[in-house]
């Protein structure tokens, strides 16, 4: 999968907008573009490649806490 930066994106941001989460996701993309690893800020229309993922298993499920019964 190609994702395209928009102008001052951060990886984050641009991962943020196309998941809807960031955990592990920053990682992975980062493996896969090591070059951006020292972009603060990627250049407007800077492609970063990503493995295809689903979003169903980009999610991350957290156990709740109850505090009272």
């Amino acid at each position: 999968m190609i994702l395209i930066a928009r102008q001052d994106d951060t990886l984050d941001e641009l991962i943020y907008r196309h998941y809807g989460q960031t955990a592990g996701l920053v990682e992975l993309a980062l493996e896969y573009n090591p070059k951006l690893a020292v972009m603060p800020r990627l250049a407007m229309g800077e492609v970063v490649t990503m493995p295809d993922i689903d979003n169903s298993h980009a999610t991350i499920s957290q156990a709740t806490v109850q505090l009272w019964d």
